[in-house]
């Protein structure tokens, strides 16, 4: 029995699952990944080997593991103190960064975790617009809290009744909080149109990844965005883009600046906080005053923002800000992608691999990109956790999410050759586990 079994067995006596994030448990190699110690794009196991990182815990790590400008920042945090609770001088300065950097940014709150971000702005969003209804798109994701984990996610059997009766993602959840969740499909300007013209009056806001990396990395069609921008100014709906996952991915400015539709507000998080637990909620000077000791709507807690994340989220915008910085990333992107393509084509794999930024999705048996949340039902759970643990074998670290088609991604601390090794591993894997291929 191996190291990662044993400290399976032990942590299961305590932990529910063993487990202290239920997507831990890693389906693929039949228990969680212990991790020994983490440094730039390897991460190695309890028995001591190494792996490539194309997880990069869920893409909060974009500096890559160890970076020596996080390692800086959080020796100044030590000599500083660990502060929690009072306001200080890089508290000021990181906002400073983000409004500086998002375009949406007129005003910005930090707290530690991208469903604390959607859950306060949501409340916001209700305060400011007086109303109730959340109109949502189907696939995307925004954090497990009771106003929002409905909807998003419902099995293939489920989903024509979302519409009218929206899926519960979880038990626990109450019905009454599906009464006020609009789901509506992705990249349907028809179905958007009307959930707009026969909610409008009732929705304080549309609240969608603007690039769905949830459901796979499915980009908006053009004219999409822009769309739902204009839809919803003119119903008085507040616009507000989750870009927890899709900040920092492919430029500063997020998937906002990448695609020029500019919301009322916004969520981001995970890359900024260089791998600390950092989220933050920002928009409109007038939405955001709403919030406490400014106006009536109540944001506060003792771990909003503590000293260390905050000084390593100054340090990640200074490294992102380096004209290296995403002109590394696109080599990166570009080295990945062409050498995925190329896989594809040669072998025939029935599969796609989309992409915005440091961050992609696989999805299995199809040869043209989903353009909403149902193209992926064709998706094939058993063969992707088979890929993963074949990757696994050969030392490429491919997060499982089940099997679904998700995201996964890279670092700054990658190198092309760290890509080319990926590639390798990905191609054998792929043979190795039975993707479909095209016939004839």
């Amino acid at each position: 029995m191996e190291r990662r079994e044993l400290q399976y067995e032990r942590a299961r006596k305590v932990l529910p699952g063993g487990v202290n994030s239920s997507v831990r448990f890693n389906q693929a190699i039949g228990t969680p990944f212990f991790a020994s110690r983490a440094r730039g794009p390897y991460v190695w196991d309890l028995e001591g080997r190494r792996f490539l990182d194309m997880c990069c815990a869920h893409g909060a790590a974009l500096l890559g593991h160890a970076h020596p400008a996080v390692n800086r920042a959080v020796r100044k945090a030590m000599r500083l103190g660990y502060t929690s609770v009072f306001e200080t001088e890089y508290h000021e300065e990181l906002a400073r960064l983000v409004c500086e950097a998002i375009p949406c940014a007129e005003r910005v709150r930090f707290c530690s975790s991208g469903s604390e971000a959607t859950l306060h702005l949501i409340r916001a969003c209700r305060a400011f617009t007086g109303r109730k209804k959340i109109l949502r798109i189907e696939g995307h994701f925004h954090g497990y809290h009771e106003l929002i984990y409905i909807g998003g996610a419902p099995p293939r059997e489920s989903l024509a009744a979302n519409r009218t009766s929206p899926y519960i993602e979880s038990p626990g959840i109450p019905e009454e909080f599906a009464q006020l969740i609009v789901p509506i499909p992705f990249n349907d300007p028809a179905a958007l149109e009307r959930a707009v013209e026969e909610h409008g009056h009732e929705a304080a806001m549309l609240i969608m990844e603007p690039v769905n990396y949830n459901s796979g990395c499915i980009l908006p069609r053009p004219g999409y965005l822009e769309l739902a921008r204009s839809l919803t100014r003119e119903a008085g709906i507040l616009l507000f883009f989750d870009e927890i996952q899709s900040a920092f991915k492919k430029s500063t400015g997020g998937a906002q600046q990448d695609f020029g539709v500019i919301p009322d507000v916004s969520a981001i998080g995970k890359s900024l906080g260089g791998g600390f637990p950092l989220s933050a909620f920002c928009g409109r000077a007038d939405v955001m005053d709403l919030f406490k000791p400014v106006g009536p709507v109540q944001h506060s807690g003792t771990f909003n923002a503590t000293l260390i994340p905050v000084l390593v989220g100054i340090a990640f915008l200074r490294e992102a800000a380096r004209p290296t910085f995403y002109h590394r990333l696109r080599l990166l992107e570009r080295t990945f992608h062409e050498g995925m393509d190329a896989i594809i084509a040669e072998h025939g794999f029935r599969m796609v691999v989309p992409h915005h930024g440091a961050r992609f999705g696989i999805i299995l048996g199809r040869r043209t990109p989903a353009e909403r949340y149902e193209d992926t039902f064709c998706h094939d759970r058993d063969v992707m956790l088979s890929f993963e643990r074949e990757c696994w074998k050969r030392g490429v670290y491919f997060h499982d999410y089940g099997g679904s088609a998700v995201h996964h991604g890279y670092s700054v601390q990658h190198t092309v050759r760290d890509m080319e090794n990926v590639l390798d591993a990905v191609e054998q894997a792929l043979v190795a586990c039975g993707v479909p291929r095209e016939k004839g």
